[in-house]
């Protein structure tokens, strides 16, 4: 048997049963979809804000009330081009801690 017939440890089977293993233990989503659901839910929640502005806007006319929901809604388009570019793991944290920072702001600052 020559050398190039021989298993090496890259092509043998037992990398074969590793990379199965380690395809059947990935049970998450690839990076290409948790980059679309992040973009997805970034543009859902600037539609969202969008949606809260108007009606807050409706009821107290107030710089605070712009400033709190702009804020916002800035962060999540900041948080689509993070995930566009790759980072979906700073975007989540962004945008989880910056729609509390907002919703905490609005409860307790905004008339």
């Amino acid at each position: 048997m020559s050398a190039s017939e021989q298993d090496t440890p890259e092509t043998g089977p037992d990398a074969a049963a590793t990379e199965a293993d380690e395809l059947a233990e990935r049970t998450g989503l690839t990076p290409r979809q948790a980059r679309l659901l992040r973009v997805v839910v970034g543009a859902v929640l600037l539609v969202v804000m969008g949606v809260v502005l108007a009606v807050r806007l409706a009821a107290h006319t107030s710089v605070l009330v712009v400033g709190v929901y702009g804020l916002a809604m800035i962060l999540c388009g900041v948080v689509i081009e993070l995930s566009r570019n790759g980072r979906t793991r700073l975007a989540t944290w962004l945008l989880a801690g910056g729609l509390l920072a907002a919703l905490a702001l609005d409860w307790l600052v905004l008339p």
